[in-house]
């Protein structure tokens, strides 16, 4: 009788489970049909800028890419491409080859294309479009042999074209195509094609394209260390005014890390912080902590102690605690706590590429030590620096003693006689140049910041003030600028991978 009492239970357990399933499938269905929808009406949008050659069109397409970019799939993408590339079967096959399933999707393609245009060839931005969805497609599966091979295809056929439509679409295309190669450990081979590239934009006058391929080149360097061909690049090169501020802001950083690098460390701090002002200010959150954590390093450099508060922000707390420590034993002049911090966190320095500056900083800390003794002790020997410093002897506390004396960073006599170190009495800082150097420190930046706010300010085009257009197009006008505006606000990250 149990055995009987039980078997509905099952089968009602096993319907269940089989409705959720069904459930799954149609709502992952009707999620597909939606983003194919929303990707069809994204290339009306293109080949509707292109005919008008309105840019504001392609570059809220450009920042939405990104939604699009999550909702993504090989079901979406195949059916994409069975609905548009209804012109050449060579190309159809070659796209579909990115993806190990095949979907028997033909009905589709009269709906994405009108039978006017099924077998007229697609706009090469519109192709561009879809190559750029397959690309971050590829990337996100981890499929990175894939991704440069449809990015070499896309490049190859980009170069076929001179329309300056597809300068802003090119753009990106050209991020993504480093962005193939560096996944592939790769990243020297497309330098040469970058540098032609960049040759074409400059003569063009292609402003957006100068700005993508300059720091592509610059990330190049950097990440094999090639600091001084970079540092050539920025010499001979103008980075664009009208750039967007995401590439402004990549530009900078890596301007900030050259300098550096180069033991230059009050410019490096200046383009750090604009880097900071320009990136997302609550997206980016990885580009903003690459940032931070190089701020604090130079600033630890310059003799600086960053702000606490900075160590304590929700997104920053974590990634910069080997920081924190890093900047306490800097602040205590402690040695022996420095170097555990530098043995500690030794890997993760080293994966942050701040392991070099980050042993700079030994002197610093001797620095640190030598001015808090010099504030404790009127008259102390160098056998007890050594040991409060953790120096190996007494003669290497006497020689950073008179270095720190040559410097100015104590004002002290060495008694060799008598053997010790007699300090100065402290004069009043008021009486010397210190405050007006930091008071004009500080206007300069406030003068800088001001000039950087007035260049960011937007503006419409003069032709909007004429009366060439009827209330009802001004009032579209008006609320696509409306849905551009809120794209901007909630898509700044765009680009940051």
């Amino acid at each position: 009788m149990s055995v009987v009492a039980e078997q509905p239970i099952i089968d009602v357990e096993m319907k269940s489970v089989d409705n959720a399933a069904e459930d799954g499938e149609v709502e992952q269905k009707g999620s597909d049909a939606a983003t194919i929808q929303d990707i069809r009406e994204n290339i009306r949008q293109i080949e509707r800028g292109v005919t008008t050659k309105e840019t504001r069109f392609v570059t809220r397409i450009l920042r939405a890419i990104l939604t699009i970019r999550k909702d993504l799939n090989s079901n979406v993408l195949i059916s994409v491409i069975n609905g548009f590339y209804t012109h050449s079967a060579n190309e159809k096959e070659f796209m579909l080859s990115f993806f190990d399933e095949q979907m028997e999707v033909d009905t589709t393609a009269q709906r994405m294309r009108t039978v006017k245009n099924s077998t007229t060839p697609l706009l090469p931005e519109v192709d561009a479009y879809i190559h750029l969805l397959i690309i971050l497609y590829l990337i996100d599966q981890s499929k990175f042999i894939g991704a440069q091979k449809c990015s070499d295809a896309l490049m190859e056929k980009l170069s076929q074209h001179s329309r300056r439509t597809l300068d802003i679409i090119q753009a990106r295309c050209f991020f993504y195509h480093m962005r193939a190669y560096e996944l592939n450990n790769e990243l020297e081979k497309c330098r040469p094609f970058f540098h032609a590239k960049l040759r074409t934009a400059t003569l063009r006058n292609n402003y957006e394209g100068q700005a993508v391929l300059i720091n592509c080149l610059l990330r190049s360097y950097l990440h094999d260390s090639l600091y001084d061909q970079a540092d050539k690049l920025i010499s001979k090169s103008v980075f664009p005014e009208t750039a967007s501020n995401n590439e402004w802001a990549r530009f900078l950083y890596y301007v900030g890390r050259i300098k550096a690098i180069r033991l230059e460390y009050s410019e490096a701090h200046t383009n750090l912080v604009q880097a900071l002002r320009k990136a997302p200010q609550t997206t980016a959150v990885g580009f903003r902590q690459a940032v931070q954590k190089l701020v604090v390093t130079v600033e630890l450099l310059l003799g600086d102690i960053p702000d606490r508060l900075i160590f304590r922000e929700a997104s920053m707390k974590a990634s910069l605690q080997p920081y924190f420590e890093l900047t306490q034993a800097v602040r205590l002049g402690n040695l022996h706590t420095f170097q555990e911090v530098l043995n500690k966190f030794s890997a993760q320095f080293q994966q942050d590429r701040t392991f070099l500056m980050i042993i700079r900083l030994r002197h610093n800390v001797i620095k640190t030590g030598v001015r808090a003794i010099a504030a404790s002790y009127s008259r102390i020997t160098p056998e007890n620096i050594a040991k409060q410093l953790g120096l190996d002897s007494a003669q290497d506390a006497e020689c950073i003693i008179a270095k720190a004396i040559r410097d100015g960073v104590i004002e002290a006599i060495i008694d060799p006689v008598n053997g010790y170190m007699q300090t100065k009495e402290s004069t009043d800082i008021y009486c010397t140049a210190e405050p007006q150097i930091a008071f004009h420190e500080r206007t300069a930046f406030c003068l800088e910041l001001h000039n950087q706010s007035v260049k960011a300010m937007r503006y419409p085009p003069k032709s909007y003030g004429k009366d060439l257009e009827s209330a009802e197009e001004r009032r579209e006008r008006e609320q696509q600028d409306l849905e551009l505006a809120k794209e901007m606000a909630e898509d700044e990250d765009d680009g940051f991978p």
